[in-house]
């Protein structure tokens, strides 16, 4: 296999250019066809809940990144994770290769030996009952006990009265995720932690472009994850990350993120510390080479220059895609009202202004089968629905019999494991493809 060419005469950089600019400009008049929109045919095309919107600039920048050669991170990851830092409102991003990795990450990094107070084994860490399944994994993967709080049934999050009641002598933590793009009420809840000295990780995978108060979602915890699957408000196909400003946090998490190495040296970069050869670390010889000194017991979640390049291309887009998914919420919402007698819609908090992963809805009457045969109805007239995640999180086979506890009865999210779904509002959904959701939905209730 050859290798790519890094040095050269000028004559010989002056052809790669050309013939780079030649093979991007192919793929932009490929883009321009193979991506094209075909035409909404209510009934026949399948109007999806999510997916990815992309066009020439992603597939000219994967294409850009993949004539480089690097196959691992590079020019577009380091470009990427600061430009994605920014948008946050974070110094800090670390990019990984899922919103799981994610979330499995901040709960690695709030354990760290580098804190003054790491959280434990045992220690309990409030989390809503509903939600995905690798929101509240990683703290049974780290010993760590879930605290279950119950939702509402419009906002689908805690109220934080609920938070506040289900706090007990063990708590140490608060890891709660922004249902479906609806931020919970962020400064309150970090008013909590600061009274009680709890950790507040933020579970952004949902609610990229959300805010509270006016600020971005992601900034209220010493923590927040984010994910960039094709479903989610932007994307690298597989992909996402931690951001952090505490500097112990941002030591933490980039050890753990690295196979838990003790060097912070960034990727191949030799003796930035000017310390590679110096120091006593635990039983190992001293000067033993610092890049092979693990402190923690880590990973190697890192991403390639491929998905980074997607991520840049992605961004340029990001404020669109926040306005098209607001629009197509509150067009849905306009239409759906006149049925509030019958579904529980969605709301908002006064301070909140989402940019919604989809439109959630609650069934006021009817049991499980109900709502099973809403779904069948609107996949039929091919409008494609989701559960709310996994509902219910206490009753999933995996969860049985694990240590928890639950604050008090989990009422409401018994009743949206039950009665509830979710439809779209992504960027990809034309007024035509809403109407129909809309229509389809009206219809089932119009019979039921």
């Amino acid at each position: 296999m050859a290798t790519p060419r890094t040095e050269g005469s000028p004559g010989a950089t002056e052809d790669l250019d050309a013939l780079r600019a030649e093979a991007l400009a192919a793929v932009r008049r490929y883009a321009e066809v193979a991506l094209a929109e075909d035409e909404f045919v209510p009934g026949k095309t399948i109007v999806a809940v999510g997916g990815r919107v992309i066009g020439a600039p992603e597939l000219e920048a994967l294409t850009d990144a993949s004539l480089d050669g690097w196959l691992t991170e590079g020019r577009f990851a380091r470009d990427f994770s600061a430009a994605f830092a920014a948008v946050v409102g974070r110094s800090q991003a670390l990019l990984v290769g899922s919103g799981s990795q994610a979330n499995l990450l901040a709960v690695a990094g709030a354990t760290s030996h580098l804190h003054e107070r790491p959280l434990v084994a045992g220690d309990e860490v409030i989390t809503p009952a509903l939600g995905f399944s690798t929101t509240v994994g990683p703290l049974y993967q780290y010993g760590l006990v879930p605290v279950y709080v119950d939702v509402e049934l419009d906002t689908l999050n805690p109220s934080l009265d609920t938070i506040a009641e289900a706090i007990g002598p063990r708590t140490r933590a608060i890891l709660m995720a922004h249902c479906l793009g609806n931020p919970f009420d962020a400064d309150g809840v970090a008013a909590l932690c600061r009274e009680h000295d709890l950790v507040l990780i933020e579970d952004c995978c949902d609610a990229l472009g959300s805010t509270y108060g006016g600020r971005q979602v992601g900034t209220f915890g010493q923590a927040a994850t984010f994910s960039f699957y094709p479903a989610h408000h932007m994307t690298t196909g597989e992909g996402g990350a931690v951001v952090a400003d505490d500097a112990t946090w941002q030591r933490a998490l980039r050890s753990l993120r690295e196979w838990g190495r003790d060097c912070w040296c960034p990727p191949g970069v030799n003796d930035a510390c000017g310390k590679r050869f110096e120091g006593r670390f635990g039983e190992l010889p001293r000067g033993f080479d610092h890049k092979y000194v693990f402190s923690h017991v880590g990973f190697n979640f890192k991403v390639t220059d491929m998905q980074a390049s997607l991520g840049l291309a992605q961004l340029e887009r990001l404020e669109g895609f926040g306005a098209r998914r607001r629009h197509n919420f509150a067009h849905l919402h306009e239409a759906l009202t006149p049925l509030a007698d019958r579904l529980v819609l969605p709301r908002a908090l006064p301070d909140a202004d989402p940019s919604w992963f989809g439109y959630p809805f609650t069934l006021r009457e009817g049991t499980s089968d109900t709502r099973r045969d809403l779904q069948r109805f609107l996949l039929e007239r091919k409008v494609d629905n989701r559960l709310m995640l996994g509902g219910n999180l206490t009753r999933q086979p995996g969860f049985l019999g694990r240590m928890h506890r639950v604050s008090a009865a989990l009422e409401n999210a018994d009743r949206v494991m039950d009665a509830s779904i979710w439809v779209g509002c992504y960027p990809g959904l034309s007024d035509a493809m809403v109407d129909w959701i809309a229509e389809s939905i009206t219809a089932f209730v119009d019979r039921s």
